[in-house]
């Protein structure tokens, strides 16, 4: 049934897998990953290829013994010595004649007339714990195109933790089959090989694997011909029911399509981590956009209640010379005045209507001038809390993709970087006290006092406010007392108190309007151009999360089409 089956579908299936495994590895170079395309990529190289065994182990451990007394040849094709070898990964295959040849300078192939090899392939590796540079890393460049890992421990001691590291790469990360090989067990009791071989089970199963396969053999006893007490009769005996007899191809492929699977999951949860971090980001960025409008809005409060504290006192001072000024104007006391003018040292009526004029604008500017500055902190202090809060913000700003994502690392280093350098530019922005002026908006002022502009972000807003004020109130103040200075200078010669009184009130109304209208639009202004720079900061943020926005899109729908094909084949491919 199954020859049937692998005589007729076999290409078939191997086509298939080949093209989803093509598809991956171009996924692999979408999410420019080299590691897992460099793995992709010789898994297809190796799908013609024998089902493959993978030898590994710690040094003397008894790795090549054990590939000598498995192929059964006779002679030595592994090289056995007390030392680390400075050879590379070998490669056994089937061949007439004996032949090596040099892949690369970490690969050689041998070919060897063994008929064991007809049906497998077995790779023998450095040791994991070897000094020789790079011979661990070899091996774990070798294992995710590998069929079955043979892990082979010294008898004596198979608890040595760096070996059970070596298997969590090889199980944890890949998945990888494996059979646990027991060597150099002449060199202990049955007693002692027994109790190892226990510990071996029960510390693979709490590693995760249910059933392990556990083989306690003696390469010496086999190659001196004691092969009834070698262990080497139950290992032949485990390949020949699961994997030769031609099984061997058809796991490979299936070996093949889960390897696929795990790198095309792998990607699907880097994916999924690298999605959450986009929507963190995102939320954060409208996080910041929330708690700048907001605290835009809480300073728009206080330039109102500035303006407000400003007109208030503005009313006052205005209405106590509207009545002087009414007071003044009676017919009585302006008669009065008048004589009083020419026969004593009292002021006469246009002299008082000239200092009423010069005392409304001195009460006024001290007036304002004191609103001003009771103003100044409350504002300023509102400003500030907008720029520290976002500065807070961006100190605490969540990282969920992490710098040593197993995919993703580069993409996470990148969005570090970027939100590195918003955190150094945002304390540059707060540090330098020209981010807080808007010269545009008052380009011909002056502020009311230089002191202003020495010190902190505080004293810079101060200085804002300064300008404001002598703009948009004291010109205004200015005027009105031009335009009544002008009424009154009518006073002397003709009596025209009620035309006087109401073009008072009439431009102490309009004084009020305007400064109201230009003291609200300029500080209104100037917030909402502070909250823009603050904004500007996050330009190369923003421009991230729209690439990422796309590159995740782009390449979740790459890996979705993937594993669909993944999903399909592998409800086809016939279970061995």
């Amino acid at each position: 049934m199954i020859s049937s089956i692998l005589n007729q579908q076999l290409q078939k299936y191997r086509s298939q897998v080949d093209e989803i495994v093509k598809d991956l590895h171009e996924l692999t170079i979408q999410i420019q990953h080299a590691e897992l395309a460099q793995t992709v990529s010789e898994l297809r190289n190796r799908i013609n290829e024998p089902f493959m065994f993978v030898i590994v182990g710690e040094v003397k451990a008894g790795k090549s013994s054990f590939i000598n007394a498995l192929l059964d040849t006779g002679r030595e094709i592994t090289k056995v010595a007390p030392q680390p070898m400075t050879d590379t990964i070998q490669q056994l295959v089937y061949g007439e004649e004996e032949e090596i040849t040099v892949l690369n300078p970490f690969l050689k192939r041998m070919a060897l007339p063994v008929d064991i090899l007809k049906e497998i392939a077995i790779v023998d590796t450095p040791g994991t714990n070897t000094i020789i540079e790079k011979h661990q890393e070899i091996t774990e460049r070798f294992i995710p195109a590998s069929d079955l890992i043979v892990f082979v421990f010294e008898a004596k001691n198979p608890y040595r933790q760096s070996a059970w590291d070596f298997f969590e790469y090889i199980h944890g990360d890949w998945r990888k089959k494996i059979i646990f090989v027991l060597q150099q067990k002449d060199l202990m009791s049955p007693e002692d090989l027994a109790v190892n071989e226990k510990g071996v089970v029960e510390h693979a199963q709490k590693k995760g694997i249910a059933q392990p396969q556990v083989f306690c053999v003696s390469a010496k006893q086999e190659q001196e011909g004691n092969k009834s007490d070698s262990g080497f009769g139950p290992m032949r005996q485990y390949i020949r029911d699961n994997i030769t007899g031609g099984k061997a191809p058809v796991l490979k492929l299936r070996n093949n399509l889960d390897l696929s699977k795990n790198i095309c999951d792998r990607i699907a949860q880097g994916l999924e981590i690298r999605q959450k971090q986009w929507d963190a980001d995102t939320a954060f960025r409208a996080d910041i956009r929330d708690t700048l409008e907001k605290q835009a809005q809480q300073s728009g409060r206080q330039v109102g209640i500035l303006v407000e504290n400003l007109l208030a006192g503005y009313d006052r001072i205005t209405r106590q010379k509207g009545d002087q000024l009414k007071e003044g104007l009676s017919v009585f006391t302006l008669i009065r005045r008048t004589f009083a003018g020419i026969f004593s040292k009292q002021a006469s009526a246009k002299e008082w209507l000239e200092q009423l004029a010069n005392d409304l604008g001195t009460d006024l500017e001290l007036e304002l001038q004191r609103k001003l500055q009771e103003g100044v902190v409350d504002l300023a202090e509102s400003i500030q809390q907008m720029a520290k809060m976002i500065d807070l913000k961006i100190q605490h700003s969540q990282t969920i993709l992490k710098d040593n994502h197993a995919i993703f690392s580069a993409i996470a280093e990148r969005r570090s970087n970027v939100l590195r350098e918003l955190q150094d530019a945002f304390e540059r922005f707060m540090n330098r006290s020209e981010n807080f002026t808007a010269r545009e908006l008052f380009p011909d002022n002056q502020p009311l006092s230089p002191n202003l502009l020495a010190g902190s972000g505080l004293a810079v807003i101060g200085t804002i406010l300064a300008i404001v004020a002598q703009g948009a109130v004291f010109d205004v103040t200015g005027g009105v007392l031009a335009s009544i200075g002008f009424l009154f200078a009518g006073i002397s010669t003709s009596i025209k108190r009620r035309k006087v009184l109401q073009g008072f009130a009439q431009e102490i109304d309009k004084g009020r309007k305007r400064m109201e209208n230009e003291v609200t639009e300029k500080l209104d202004a100037y917030v909402e151009q502070l909250k823009q720079k603050i904004d500007a900061n996050f330009h190369d943020f923003d421009a991230m999360l729209e690439t990422e926005k796309e590159q995740i899109a782009k390449i979740s729908a790459s890996q979705r089409q993937v594993a669909r094909r993944i999903e399909g084949l592998d409800g086809e491919l016939p279970k061995v």
